[in-house]
């Protein structure tokens, strides 16, 4: 049974700039496990702004989005499995909100080109 689906698109360009002011927003939302990932990446911002989309997408999947349910992005994390395939996991508020929806699985995809990152999540329960 599906819970929730969320979806996002970001301006790589918008996300690059929030990246050049300095590390606050990348420190805020971003694990240290992100970071290390994006950084070796040809072009890392497109990077970022994929796995910025996919926490938004799963926010909205939630159906709280962000500020509302108490999940920061930080608990949130994007890795990839040994295929490439992108795979969420989740502590603190998040995963508490895993349990309490019940879910069995969550599914990603992202995709990002030059000008735009975009993320899809489906909550299985």
């Amino acid at each position: 049974m599906i819970i929730g689906i969320g979806t996002d698109i970001v301006d790589v360009a918008r996300i690059a700039a929030k990246m050049g002011k300095g590390e606050g927003f990348r420190n805020l939302v971003f694990t240290p496990f992100e970071i290390i990932y994006c950084e070796k990446q040809a072009v890392p911002s497109e990077s970022y702004a994929a796995r910025f989309a996919a926490k938004e997408a799963l926010l909205k999947a939630f159906g709280t989005g962000w500020g509302n349910g108490g999940v920061n992005f930080d608990e949130i994390e994007i890795r990839n499995d040994a295929a490439g395939k992108p795979e969420l996991f989740l502590i603190g508020n998040a995963a508490d909100r895993y349990e309490a929806l019940g879910i069995k699985k969550i599914w990603v995809s992202l995709s990002h080109e030059k000008s735009a990152a975009v993320a899809m999540v489906i909550i299985e329960g």
